[in-house]
This record gives structure tokens, C-alpha cells and sequence, in this order.
């Protein structure tokens, strides 16, 4: 369950569809009229599930601590490894980030909304953020098996109360569903690749129990079926999701849509207490979100460190807890000081969070399509070749790269410098894994390395069912 829980954690659906959606209907991400929600996240469910197909097989016959990092590692040679770990460094950076930037949102929206006066809502809200942030370094140093507790609970409480206050929105508002506007598609692409990068986001980090498996009990067994069915039943959800939130948005005003609490702001308007406890259930998922997270980006960097091409401080252990601490205290406070920075700065949260998610789509997208290309490399080194699995790594790989080359290209064609970001974290990678090439080829040669299987992680029960 603990790894179930990192899952389902990293992806936080209970935020995710009460966010991204809205991010994606107003169209912040490209200053134009969003694209169909439906037709995006079915899109966007249909990539991730192509991407669960390559990573089942590779979990299956590796326990690693880095997860894709490791993957590409076996598959790809070393030099791809430093890039894919970069980039996917990188994806959960961003998205702990987006989801501290939430939490400090959401939380000074439930105050507002209990009519309790806040009378600096910046400062609170970057002591919130620093409080969060604190409180979530705390648990994960703790332990991996409180860390996943805690946050499936708040997600199980956060998805219970939004779908209650969901049935009660509509069960007293009772719009006139209009099924042919919830389907119908506007025409524009360039809108619809963006929108499904955004909508990835709402299912990246699904692969994050992949990073547990040097601390899972059965890895081969949990880690393969976490992956498999966390972003389906998710998908479920979010599909019910937006298509409830395409109703509810299209009738409600623009000062709503374009809120960075739209959904709130569409409660409140009934009862503002419906709309504190959906604040609550929000931030506490995001919260959650944000501990996974950093607990997957912190077991890849500590595994870097443990070969040498990172800092070797960064793996070290706990003491007592035999958690990597030292990275998630080297890690932690970055990714608080940037959400700090957005509300110090005076940008509206909203853009931020479609900046930082966006981002942060950008970074897995670049880790799953070199996981993917991994694939039949992978399986080809270990003597178990198959034709299937060339056509679905090529195939996977294919359709991810043209995801991120259209939104990458439109994104430039706005002048939004998100592409130019990304891409420079690329390019850096590319030029240390060449430093290491030619100045420290021993340490090179180690990546891979710490992830070796052992007889404890095999699976010595009966037959499965």
C-alpha cells in the first residue's frame, strides 16, 4: 500500500482535478481559448498509458532506486542516463514547486473564504508555503512508510470531499447539461498540444514508486501493478472531472474562470463554507503531492551521489531512519524559495502554477520518452528481445517527442521562454555527461551500478493470483 500510496501521491488527483482543468479552459497557457477538456486529458491518458506499457516490463526485472534514471541507464548507455535523470530532476522539481505554490494559494483562499481577515495575504502565504515545506521535509526524513500513509490519507479525504461537493453543486445549481458543448472541438491545435503537455501533468509522476525499489517489500511485484493502475483509475476520475467542470465553467463568469481558485470561486457563490472545506481538500492534496515529489527526486539524486556524478553528500543516509536525508535537505529548500519568489514577486498565482506545471510537464515528458526508447534496449541486454517491444518503445517514443516538439514550437511562437528553459537544462546535461566522458570516465561508467537486484527483493510466495 505504501508504494500504492507514492503513486497516487505524486500524481495528487484530487488537486490535479480541481486545478489543471481550469488551467487548460480559459487557455492561460497560450493566451487563447483553451481546447476541448474531454478530448485533451483522453489524449493525454491514452500517452501515459503507452509510457505504463514500456515502464511495467523494466520494473518487472529491476528494482531501482532512481527509477527512469536507472532505466535509461541499462537501455541507453550512461551519457542518455545523466540526461534523463536531469530532465526528470527536473519534472519533479517543478511540480513540488506548482504544488507549494497551491498549498499557499488554497490556503489563503479558505481563510477568505471563512470570512477569518488575513492582513497580509503574500506574507501568509509564503509562510504557509515555508511551513509546508518544513512539515514535509520533516516527514519524509522520517520515513518513506509515514511519508506514503500521510499522503494517501489526504488524498482519499481530498477526493471524498470534492466528489461529495461536486453531487451537491450540481444536485442545487441543476444546469442544463449540455453534452454536444462538452464535446465539440474548437479547431484550434496549437491550443490542444499545449493543453495536453498541461494535462500530462495531472498523471506524471505515476512512474514515482519506481523509485522505491530499493526499499519496497515484493518491488517486482508493487512497483509493476502501482504504475499499471494508478493512472487509469486516475483517469477515470479525471474524465468525470472535466466534463462536470466543462459544465459548471462555460456557464460561470470570467472573473471565475480566470481565478486561480476558480473552482472555490464557483462554490462560494453558493456557500462559502462548501468552498473552505474544498480549500482544505485541495491544499491537503497538493500537500501531498509535493512530499512525493521530492521523494522521488531526492532517491534519484541520492543515487547520483552514491555514483559520484553528483555531490557525494547527497548519499548519504539517515542515521537512524536509513532515509536519503541529506538530499531532501539539499533539495527542500530550492524548491520552496521558488513559489516564495512568485508571491514575492506579485504574479498572479495562476500563471504561475500554468508556468511551473507546464515545466514541469516539460522535464517528464523528456525523462518518458528516453525510458521508452529504453525499452527493447533494455530487454535486448538481458536476453529477452521481442519484436513488441521495438514497435512499442518506437511507438511510444515517437508519439511523446511530437507531443513536446508541437507544444515546444507553439510555446515559442507566443514567446513564452518555458521551451527555452528546458531546453537550456538539456543542453547543460548533454555538456556534463561529455565532461565526464572525457575528464572522469570511471564515474560515468559507475551510473547504473548502484541499482543492482538482490535475493531479497525477489518474490518467494505462491504463484499469484
Amino acid at each position: 500500500m505504501p508504494v500504492f500510496a507514492q503513486s497516487i501521491a505524486n500524481m495528487a488527483p484530487a488537486g490535479a482535478m480541481s486545478v489543471i482543468p481550469a488551467l487548460i479552459f480559459p487557455g492561460l497557457v497560450v493566451g487563447s481559448a483553451g481546447p476541448n477538456l474531454v478530448l485533451t486529458f483522453s489524449a493525454a491518458m491514452a500517452i501515459i498509458v503507452l509510457v505504463t506499457l514500456c515502464l511495467r516490463p523494466m520494473a518487472k526485472r529491476m528494482a531501482a532506486v532512481s527509477g527512469l534514471y536507472s532505466y535509461t541507464a541499462k537501455g541507453l548507455g550512461q551519457r542518455t542516463a545523466i540526461t534523463a535523470g536531469w530532465s526528470a530532476i527536473f519534472g519533479y522539481g517543478l511540480v513540488a514547486m506548482a504544488s507549494l505554490l497551491a498549498v499557499g494559494t488554497y490556503i489563503v483562499e479558505l481563510f477568505v473564504n471563512l470570512g477569518v481577515p488575513v492582513t497580509d495575504p503574500k506574507i501568509f502565504a509564503v509562510l504557509v508555503i515555508l511551513a509546508a515545506a518544513g512539515a514535509a521535509c520533516f516527514l519524509m526524513v522520517r520515513g518513506i512508510q509515514i511519508s506514503a500513509w500521510s499522503t494517501l490519507l489526504m488524498e482519499a479525504i481530498s477526493i471524498g470531499i470534492l466528489t461529495v461537493l461536486m453531487v451537491v453543486y450540481f444536485a442545487f445549481n441543476a444546469p442544463q447539461v449540455n453534452l454536444g458543448s462538452v464535446f465539440a472541438w474548437n479547431g484550434h491545435f496549437d491550443s490542444l498540444s499545449i493543453g495536453i503537455v498541461v494535462a500530462v501533468s495531472a498523471f506524471v509522476g505515476f512512474e514515482s514508486p519506481t523509485t522505491l525499489g530499493g526499499e519496497a517489500q515484493r518491488p517486482f511485484v508493487s512497483v509493476p501493478r502501482a504504475i499499471t493502475w494508478t493512472p487509469i483509475l486516475a483517469g477515470v476520475l479525471y474524465l468525470l472531472a472535466v466534463t462536470a467542470q466543462d459544465v459548471a465553467l462555460k456557464e460561470a463568469p470570467s472573473d471565475i474562470t480566470g481565478s486561480s481558485t476558480p473552482l472555490s470561486d464557483l462554490f462560494s457563490q453558493s456557500s462559502p463554507l462548501f468552498a473552505a472545506v474544498l480549500d482544505l481538500g485541495i491544499a491537503a492534496s497538493w500537500f501531498a503531492c509535493a512530499i512525493a515529489s521530492v521523494n522521488a527526486l531526492a532517491r534519484i539524486f541520492f543515487c547520483m551521489g552514491r555514483e559520484g556524478v553528483a555531490p557525494r553528500v547527497v548519499g548519504r543516509t539517515h542515521a537512524a531512519f536509513r532515509t536519503p536525508s541529506m538530499a531532501i535537505l539539499v533539495v527542500m529548500p530550492v524548491v520552496a524559495v521558488v513559489p516564495v519568489a512568485v508571491i514575492i514577486s506579485g504574479a498572479s498565482p495562476e500563471q504561475g502554477l500554468a508556468n511551473l506545471f507546464t515545466l514541469g510537464a516539460y522535464g517528464y515528458l523528456g525523462s518518458y520518452i528516453l525510458a521508452s526508447a529504453s525499452l527493447p534496449f533494455f530487454l535486448r541486454r538481458i536476453g529477452e528481445n521481442t519484436l513488441a517491444s521495438w514497435i512499442l518503445g518506437a511507438v511510444t517514443s515517437v508519439v511523446l517527442g511530437a507531443v513536446l516538439w508541437t507544444a515546444a514550437m507553439t510555446s515559442i511562437g507566443t514567446g513564452n521562454p518555458q521551451t527555452l528553459i528546458y531546453g537550456g537544462v538539456l543542453l547543460l546535461s548533454v555538456i556534463y555527461a561529455a565532461f565526464l566522458h572525457r575528464r572522469l570516465p570511471a564515474r560515468l561508467a559507475s551510473v547504473g551500478i548502484y541499482d543492482e537486484t538482490r535475493e531479497s527483493d525477489l518474490f518467494h510466495s505462491g504463484p499469484l493470483p
